[in-house]
């Protein structure tokens, strides 16, 4: 089985050598917890490496500066090279969103824009504002903006598996009676082989690998640094 590395030598021992190539990935929490974090410094360990990653940004979350950060100023790396390996796509609605994932079977294709990492930084943000208005009109509706996510989350669960390529991508929570619960709930749970859970509770930031197929639940206090994340401390 081969992994790919997370950037981080933390996260990797976490994962027991880094993320599964043929799965996708989700990492998911609640605001300010470290999700685009996570997703970036894979992202950049790849491009540092003169790998090209496909970075669907939804929400707006990517920074050219915060990839200078943990690039560094390692001599011989180019942070604006490394920025050049990462090909951005910003939808704004969830129409744009689904013409970003038609372009995936392009980026995949086997040829010069072929990719070895796929992120979604927020799967289903396009998806909720879309649900929210579809409950307004009728469960055809409802029933078309499920199935349009659902068919997403299909295609990249296709691409993975064919290609032997990671996918890792982020989503939100949302609470329902005093629980914690993901926005698109089964539809992510089901493509998903790999579930991490970020927490942020008063600046105190832990990783639990909720679902894996391999490995066993887990968890570890990290921080947010410059170049990335680091352990803060096993739990």
């Amino acid at each position: 089985m081969s992994k790919l590395s997370a950037g981080s030598y933390d996260l990797n021992r976490l994962l027991n050598g880094g993320y599964d190539s043929d799965i996708i990935t989700t990492l998911y929490g609640g605001p300010g917890t470290g999700k685009t974090n996570f997703a970036l410094l894979a992202g950049v360990s790849q491009a540092k490496k003169g790998n090209k990653v496909l970075f669907i940004d939804t929400e707006g979350g990517f920074s050219s500066e915060r990839v200078k950060q943990m690039v560094g100023n390692k001599e011989g790396v180019d942070y604006k090279a490394v920025l050049e390996n990462i090909l951005i796509l910003k939808p704004t609605n969830f129409t744009e969103q689904k013409k970003a994932f038609e372009e995936i079977l392009k980026y995949t294709e086997k040829g010069k824009n072929k990719v070895s990492l796929i992120i979604v930084d927020g799967m289903t943000m396009l998806y909720r504002l879309e649900f929210a208005d579809a409950r307004g009109k009728n469960l055809e509706d409802i029933q078309r903006v499920n199935s349009e996510l659902t068919k997403q989350m299909r295609l990249l669960a296709e691409v993975s598996r064919k290609n032997n390529l990671p996918v890792i991508v982020t989503n939100q929570i949302y609470n329902w009676e005093n629980e914690s619960k993901m926005v698109g709930g089964d539809i992510l749970k089901y493509w998903s082989k790999c579930l991490i859970e970020l927490i942020n509770d008063k600046n105190r930031r832990v990783v639990f690998l909720r679902k894996h197929r391999s490995i066993p639940e887990k968890s570890m206090s990290f921080q947010i640094y410059d170049g990335g994340i680091r352990k803060k401390g096993w739990i």
